[in-house]
């Protein structure tokens, strides 16, 4: 097959790019299939021995089967937790080693001068279904002065993208627009279009984009409502793909922007600390099959559009029709064709906003969830590499862990029924090793993210100081001790809905920060205190020596009702801010392009006022 039927199959190599190189040339393929192997061998080897040890535990007396099913939720749910350890292990020695991380993780950036000219065609494109149409269009505005005031604007079209089927928000939209267009003047460079429906929701919505109008541009950057970047990291982003024609799309690393929800800001804090050492220690080894997270990201719009098309799934129910979560299929698409996925493991001004309160947090994780479940049918997509493979797989197991960690819960407080057959004492030394040992595992992530931050003096002043920091650490901590087993059981009693045709409905995510009552909460969260209470009770009257193992989860089952409402309390909100507790860098020294984000935005709202 010549060079050019393998780009028109989609099935270009990275060594037909450069022998022994990946598509951009930057790395050796040898390197990275040496480090893709040392990461194998690391986490077979801990799973091999943690397995192991769980199995001779439960061996102690009898090997029943409910000890075998107790060893298949074990060996389902523990993989995430060790991948989390190694990749958080690797990016902390990759950021304060001896080595360059730059170089070594991400040396495709190094090629791009932070002067050259924005030569290429970009798209910026904003997808809204149902959205706060003054809170999108204020991020547009604000990104689209900032870039004009910077000289680089010309090189830049943009577009809103509806889905809108509200029509008050619809007409807010086409007034917003309207008004937009005409403060701009001529030749705005300004784009407007409304569907009639939502086909193939988020991705249909940037496939018809890329029909109208992706052949007058060669890049773009794809936004979500509450997206939000700096001139300087677009800028950056655009030059960095200039300098490598087969990089297909380029990931930015998303932070959170500050909240005034105490559910959000807590969470976010520690996803802070959690993604910096984990995303470096992932591209380590991922390299050029990096990951795409649907937003935030530049991309390359013709092989964009020409390979990465998401299929239709076929039959009824949950997991045929329409892929939901498009971005990771995207992704390996487009390594399918010759192009590198990258991720950009830098703190830039690349924003999000998180979830307000828990309810809204897991209805978004439930959308995720059905989304990755449909991957089971794309695992055997032709032509992908084997990194590709195990990414979908690896979507896919996040949440089978989470439905085998509660299967494990229902198991283990069924085991208070297994007759022993031994005399011997139980070896509850080694139990409660195992026990401790996995879970400090799951916190590495943050807790390397903390270090990192700890060891670099400059940074912990960012954070408000090494005071406020601590505090805020362990604050994180009890939150996430509390939101596990929450989350991991409506994932549970979901993914069982899947099997009988249940699904979830897209619409806009509720972003503001507000009360939630305990009505709303009681009304979502009462299966939780049940299973908690169930399996509390069990404990109590079989086994209550096994109680204080299971303490945290109970804790978090039964208290999530009250967890959710206090969490969602504005006053809550309001003292962590004046506490400075869970502050990130941009609330202490608030970056000039969020400064005028805030501004345009209390504009732009008291102008629809009027």
């Amino acid at each position: 097959m010549s060079l050019d039927e393998k780009v028109a199959d989609g099935v270009f190599t990275a060594a037909d790019a450069v022998e022994g190189r990946v598509p951009t040339g930057v790395q050796s393929t040898r390197v990275l299939r040496r480090r893709r192997v040392l990461v194998l061998t690391l986490n077979a080897g801990t799973y091999a021995a943690f397995v192991a040890l769980f199995a001779w535990l439960l061996a102690h007396g009898g090997f029943t089967l409910l000890d075998g099913l107790l060893l298949l939720a074990f060996c389902l749910s523990t993989p995430w937790t060790i991948l989390g350890f190694w990749n958080a292990v690797i990016g902390l020695w990759l950021l304060h080693g001896p080595g360059d991380a730059r170089q070594s993780v991400y040396p495709f950036a190094g090629r791009a001068s932070d002067e050259a000219p924005i030569d290429a065609r970009v798209a910026v494109i904003m997808a809204l279904r149902n959205e706060d149409p003054e809170r999108a269009f204020a991020r547009l505005r604000s990104m689209r002065a900032e870039l004009d005031r910077g000289g680089a604007g010309g090189r830049f079209d943009w577009f809103i993208l509806s889905d809108t089927t509200h029509a008050d928000i619809a007409a807010t939209e086409e007034d917003l627009f309207r008004a937009w267009r005409e403060e701009l003047g001529a030749s705005p460079r300004l784009h407007y279009r409304r569907r009639s429906d939502n086909a193939g929701f988020k991705a249909g919505n940037i496939r018809d984009f890329l029909e109208r109008w992706g052949d007058d541009h060669e890049l773009m950057l794809v936004l979500d409502a509450d997206s939000f970047l700096g001139a300087a990291t677009i800028l950056r982003m655009v030059r960095v793909m200039q300098a490598n024609a087969r990089l297909g799309i380029l990931q930015s690393l998303v932070v959170g922007m500050p909240s005034r929800s105490a559910f959000a800001r807590i969470f976010q804090f520690g996803m802070r600390h959690g993604m910096r050492s984990y995303t470096m220690g992932a591209s380590w080894w991922a390299g050029d099959c990096g990951p795409y997270w649907g937003h935030n990201a530049v991309i390359r719009i013709a092989p964009f559009k020409a390979h990465c098309a998401l299929p239709m799934l076929p039959g009824r129910g949950p997991l045929a029709g329409h892929v939901l979560s498009h971005d990771q299929i995207e992704a390996v698409l487009m390594r399918r064709a010759g192009y590198e996925v990258r991720v950009l493991p830098e703190e830039t001004d690349s924003y999000e906003e998180n979830p307000p309160h828990l309810t809204e947090f897991t209805r978004r994780d439930l959308r995720w969830c059905q989304g990755n479940m449909q991957y089971w049918r794309l695992l055997a997509m032709p032509g992908l590499k084997p990194m590709s493979r195990f990414q979908i797989a690896w979507a896919i197991l996040m949440y089978v862990g989470a439905f085998a960690w509660v299967l494990f819960m229902i198991l283990a407080a069924l085991k208070v029924f297994d007759v022993e057959r031994t005399d011997e004492a139980f070896p509850a030394g080694l139990g409660l090793a195992l026990f401790v040992l996995t879970f400090l595992m799951s916190l590495t992530p943050k807790l390397a993210g903390l270090l990192d931050v700890l060891f670099r003096p400059g940074e912990r002043q960012r954070y408000g100081g090494t005071g406020r920091l601590l505090g805020g650490a362990l604050l994180e901590f009890l939150f996430s001790v509390l939101l596990g087993p929450v989350v991991a059981f409506r994932i549970a009693i979901f993914m069982v809905g899947l099997a009988f045709g249940r699904t979830v409905t897209w619409e806009a995510q509720a972003r503001d920060a507000g009360r939630l009552s305990w009505r709303t909460a009681l009304r979502g969260l009462w299966p939780q205190f049940v299973f908690g209470a169930l399996i509390g009770g069990v404990l109590y009257t079989f086994a209550p020596s096994a109680l204080i193992w299971a303490l945290p989860v109970l804790v978090g089952l039964l208290g999530a009702v009250p967890f959710a409402v206090f969490t969602a309390e504005p006053a809550l909100g309001r003292w962590l801010i004046r506490s400075g507790l869970c502050a990130t860098p941009e609330e202490v020294v608030p970056p000039p392009c969020l400064m005028s984000l805030e501004a345009e935005h209390k504009a732009l709202k008291a102008s629809t006022r009027v």
